[in-house]
């Protein structure tokens, strides 16, 4: 691609670099300079003109953008993901439901290596979307690029990028109680909203003793297609009574504790097939904490191994809180 100030008697099929006003009408930078485009400029005493003129080998910017989006979404309907039309250079991508986006960030890193002016931005690993939301946008920045660049931007590409949707339905949210109150409805409204906005239904209240066995038997007897423990007393210990009442049941503890805060107090594990999650007091809110990055995969059906965990500790460290006990900070 060429790019410099031409005189009007060379720049047609050129496209112009930056808008101009002449009389009443705008042409806008972009515009593919027609003949009687140029016999406006030159009526309005325009001499020369900063264009862009696309060269043998050269795609144009939309038509760049779009090919690019195609090699990195290849199987869209496989991928979860829409494919926006072009326009300015640009091509946005866009979730087709709610889920997870789970991302290859080298591959994607490539694309963006080969080229300055190819160019793809996405949200972050494992962003929870909503089905509509917008999870990538492709971007050429100049007015054209080499195709053997763009060829090589998009190679091995394909499939970096997928929406992971939800794999099951419903939920069971098992609460314990230390004492003979009922706890609050708060705990599983937080809970409620963030399975509802996955698509997943909480099946009918279950709340027992903070003991063991009766635990245990909740667990063994939970409907849902996912256990979630929101325990009346804190775990605070991979033999306290959560941990302890899944293994009574022969079922597994992966990882207990995450290097994310709020969040610290969760554990992972499984009982057969189904998932069964110990959440942190914090789960009681609905404000984000480490449990939400751990349930969002496991209700997509993604394996979350105890290095997986680990790895969320950078980044992990979420907002203060005003009313924890001990701060994490001093101003003394």
């Amino acid at each position: 691609m060429k790019f410099g100030q031409v005189g009007l008697s060379e720049a047609e099929g050129s496209i112009l670099a930056h808008s101009l006003q002449v009389g009443s009408r705008r042409i806008a930078k972009g515009t593919e300079l027609t003949l009687s485009d140029l016999t406006d400029l030159d009526a309005a005493g325009y001499a020369e003109i900063t264009v862009a003129r696309v060269e043998v080998g050269d795609l144009h910017e939309n038509e760049a953008a779009l090919a690019l989006a195609r090699m990195i979404i290849p199987d869209p309907e496989a991928q979860g993901i829409r494919i926006s039309g072009a326009g300015a250079g640009r091509v946005n991508l866009y979730a087709k439901t709610c889920g997870v986006v789970q991302l290859d960030p080298q591959r994607l890193r490539a694309v963006n290596e080969i080229d300055p002016m190819i160019s793809i931005a996405t949200v972050p690993a494992w962003h929870r979307v909503d089905a509509g939301g917008m999870i990538a946008t492709i971007k050429i920045i100049a007015y054209a690029v080499p195709q053997v660049a763009l060829l090589r931007a998009g190679e091995g590409a394909g499939g970096a990028l997928v929406v992971r949707a939800p794999v099951y339905q419903t939920a069971t949210l098992i609460e314990t109680i230390v004492s003979r109150d009922i706890p609050s409805e708060k705990g599983r409204e937080a809970m409620f909203g963030r399975l509802d906005r996955m698509g997943l239904g909480l099946t009918p209240r279950v709340v027992v003793p903070h003991r063991e066995t009766d635990l245990a038997q909740a667990i063994r007897e939970a409907e849902g297609d996912i256990v979630l423990i929101l325990t009346g007393s804190a775990t605070s210990d991979p033999l306290d009574v959560a941990p302890q009442a899944l293994r009574l049941v022969a079922g597994e503890v992966t990882r207990f504790g995450m290097p994310v805060d709020p969040g610290n107090l969760l554990f992972l594990g499984g009982l057969g097939t189904k998932p069964v999650m110990g959440l942190p007091g914090c789960a009681r809110s609905p404000a984000l904490n480490g449990a939400d990055w751990v349930l969002e995969r496991v209700m997509c059906g993604i394996d979350v191994s105890s290095s997986d965990i680990a790895a969320m500790g950078v980044g992990g460290l979420l907002k203060e809180i005003p009313t924890r006990p001990m701060p994490r900070r001093s101003d003394g």
